[in-house]
């Protein structure tokens, strides 16, 4: 995969959940993805239960881009059973393209893993601070890309740390806002990345509109290259927006055959490299300025644009049954889900181990200070 060849970058269309809830049109973007040029495609994996806690699953979601009342409802339509899963894994195996999907929890790791023998498995950005799952993770045998979208600098360090004994593994520089403003894409964490984190393969997932700064993102030393895609951009669905339509991934996927080819001996002329191989349509020179400002390793953390997605979508301690006051938490009584409301961040996970309940609490409730 990405590391079999060094000059070739590794490019996968996450087809995540914009296939609508229909494998007829999974297989079409499949067939799309594969005449586009791609290396891969991903979809995403949830068992919902493990996911999210009830009052997560049964808050109103009512909407444009709603597929149910609740967003259990919703996210059920959108969640494929293990046998289409093996539908479309073999239509991908026929068309000679990679099969794969984000484990959303700790049962989908495993059945990606063991039922569907994936060739490697993506850990998104909103499990990049779920510490339990990055550390059963780091000791099973199968490759992993990481994606580290919302966290900030130190935590990063923790998870390199965590995977640093491995040469299977990627880790893509991220930013979760959709669509990202250009100054948020933050392209020079990638040269960052790679001075620091040289045992793993250094990548960038992005979710900006267009294809340009994903391109430079390979001119600063991405090998491995994420974007959504979709079919169709006016599609019902919060993801199509950022997502590419397949004539502008296949531009994307020859600007950067195009541009791997290319030595590039100066970072600060990258914007000269970039016009050289862009068509005019897709060079856009102030925004990409604006995405290779200059940046230090603080500039990695949660960012005002991506606080939307860390609301809906990050995750929290909770409890994993029903405990009285005076019990001794141990990995046992925890979960990480996401939960409506709030509670401690999973990054404080070894913190809150050996604690001592201080009063009763309920299963899947959010874990809290005033608890201990």
């Amino acid at each position: 995969m990405w590391n079999q060849k060094e000059s070739k970058v590794f490019i996968v269309a996450e087809i995540g959940q914009n296939h609508q809830g229909s494998v007829e049109i999974a297989k079409q973007m499949i067939q799309a993805a594969k005449n586009s040029g791609a290396d891969c495609v991903k979809f995403q994996r949830s068992n919902l239960s493990e996911k999210f806690t009830p009052s997560a699953l049964t808050r109103p979601y009512v909407g444009p881009n709603s597929w149910g009342k609740t967003y259990g409802e919703h996210k059920e339509w959108l969640e494929f059973t293990l046998d289409q899963y093996r539908e479309l894994q073999h239509f991908a195996f026929k068309l000679g393209i990679l099969f794969t999907a984000s484990a959303m929890d700790f049962s989908s790791f495993i059945e990606l893993e063991q039922e569907l023998v994936v060739p490697f498995v993506k850990v998104g950005s909103g499990d990049a601070d779920n510490v339990p799952l990055l550390r059963y993770a780091a000791n099973r045998p199968i490759p992993l890309v990481i994606s580290t979208g919302m966290q900030d600098w130190d935590h990063v360090c923790n998870i390199y740390n965590t995977f640093r004994h491995r040469n299977d593994v990627g880790l893509l520089h991220c930013t979760s806002a959709y669509p990202t403003p250009p100054q948020d894409t933050l392209l020079r964490m990638i040269p960052l990345y790679r001075q620091h984190f040289p045992e793993l393969t250094i990548g960038y997932s992005g979710h900006e509109l267009g294809v340009q700064l994903s391109v430079a993102s390979v001119a600063l030393g991405a090998k491995i290259v994420e974007r959504h895609f979709t079919l169709d951009k006016s599609w019902k669905g919060t993801d199509h927006q950022a997502s590419l339509e397949p004539f502008e991934f296949a531009r994307m996927v020859r600007y950067i055959r195009t541009l791997e080819k290319t030595v590039i001996n100066n970072s600060k002329s990258i914007t000269q490299h970039l016009a050289s191989v862009l068509d005019q349509e897709d060079y856009n020179e102030e925004q990409l300025h604006a995405a290779l400002r200059d940046v230090t390793t603080g500039d990695r953390r949660l960012l005002e644009s991506e606080k939307p997605c860390h609301e809906k979508l990050g995750k929290s301690l909770v409890f994993a049954d029903n405990f009285s006051c005076d019990v001794v938490i141990s990995a046992d009584n925890l979960r990480v889900k996401v939960s409506d409301t709030k509670g401690l961040t999973p990054k404080l996970y070894d913190s809150i181990l050996g604690k001592t309940l201080k009063t009763a609490v309920l299963k899947d409730n959010p874990v809290l200070e005033q608890h201990f």
